[in-house]
């Protein structure tokens, strides 16, 4: 299942529901995020300054932080980047980011339902209860190949968005 909210009011009714007020900050930091997915703390708080002005640094990181332990913002830290987050919370997808220009797209899960991957135990290790599997790709996109001139991958290869 993908929870995808939208709007001050849904946003509104997912604060209550996880027992948290609703306040101008909170709204302006989901809103910014929904708007623009994938993006850093610093992208996230220049995007809810344009609704909330006085909004500090030190707010979003707090909220930032609040949501994703509640589930209602996913963050996830790519290679050389600083963490990312987004919305799109309560499944298993993954992400495919360009090694050239740095954009992200999300894939579907790999295989079937979540967690999608089954890790391989030997006699020595203590099994788990799998619940997420996180799986990044990395490659470069096609806007890239064709602004550097190389050559595109074979089609099995290539991650549709």
């Amino acid at each position: 299942m993908t929870d995808h909210f939208g709007g001050h009011d849904a946003w509104a009714a997912a604060l209550r529901a996880h027992g948290r007020r609703v306040t101008k900050q909170r709204l302006a930091v989901l809103t910014a995020v929904e708007h623009h997915p994938h993006s850093p703390a610093e992208s996230i708080l220049a995007a809810a300054r344009a609704e909330l002005p006085e909004l500090t640094a030190q707010s979003v990181y707090v909220v930032l932080g609040d949501l994703t332990d509640l589930h209602m913002l996913r963050r996830f830290e790519p290679p050389h980047s600083p963490a990312l987050y987004e919305t799109r919370v309560g499944d298993n997808h993954h992400h495919a980011i360009c090694t050239s220009c740095g954009r992200v797209e999300d894939v579907e899960c790999a295989v079937g339902h979540a967690p999608c991957l089954t890790p391989h135990w030997d006699e020595n290790s203590k099994p788990m209860t799998i619940q997420i599997a996180d799986v990044m790709y990395q490659g470069i996109c096609q806007d890239c190949q064709e602004s550097q001139n190389l050559p595109s991958e074979r089609p099995s290869q290539v991650i549709e968005k």
